[in-house]
């Protein structure tokens, strides 16, 4: 059950109708998470689409950017975010056991993918400068500088949809993840 705020995307009028109408439009339906973010802050919910708009124009590919919202959200635990970007992984062509792996930093049938989920992981459950060999072991994966700073965008983008719905404990409206 949300803890914040929650309106019928109907009733939304202004900033928040717009953005509803737009994200209904590019995905079919508005999310819940979106829909509860938006329905407290238009603001803000525009600064994560436009992160996610951003990311798209990145040196990261698509499949780069949800192996990092997957080890992100298995890190902290985001149910929702686990639920939502599971699916879009799949939908990506990600196997169920490639999912997992990457959720969890383990093989995923990727060396690439599974250096870069390690170093998310590490960065994100961690306190202080990253070790210099994590950033080396990254790079020997094939990393750019550009895509390691490409990646702390993704990790910026998927953190506040993460923090926002531990806080509102949004209702899932994606399958459970595995």
């Amino acid at each position: 059950m949300p803890r914040l705020h929650t309106q019928d995307i109907s009733t939304a009028t202004g900033p928040a109708a717009q953005l509803f109408t737009a994200i209904k439009g590019a995905v079919g339906k508005v999310p819940n998470a979106y829909a509860d973010i938006g329905s407290n802050s238009p603001v803000a919910l525009e600064a994560a689409l436009n992160l996610d708009t951003a990311l798209r124009k990145s040196s990261l590919k698509g499949k780069q950017v949800e192996a990092i919202k997957l080890a992100v959200s298995e890190a902290v635990e985001c149910d929702y975010c686990l639920a939502a970007h599971s699916l879009m992984a799949k939908k990506l062509g990600f196997s169920a056991e490639a999912v997992i792996g990457l959720r969890r930093a383990e093989a995923s049938g990727d060396a690439q993918l599974d250096a870069l989920t390690l170093f998310v992981r590490e960065l994100v459950t961690t306190r202080g400068t990253v070790p210099a060999a994590s950033v080396a072991a990254v790079k020997a994966a094939g990393y750019s500088d550009a895509q390691i700073v490409d990646t702390l965008l993704a990790v910026t983008a998927i953190t506040f949809t993460n923090l926002f719905n531990r806080v509102n404990d949004t209702v899932l409206d994606f399958p459970a993840a595995d």
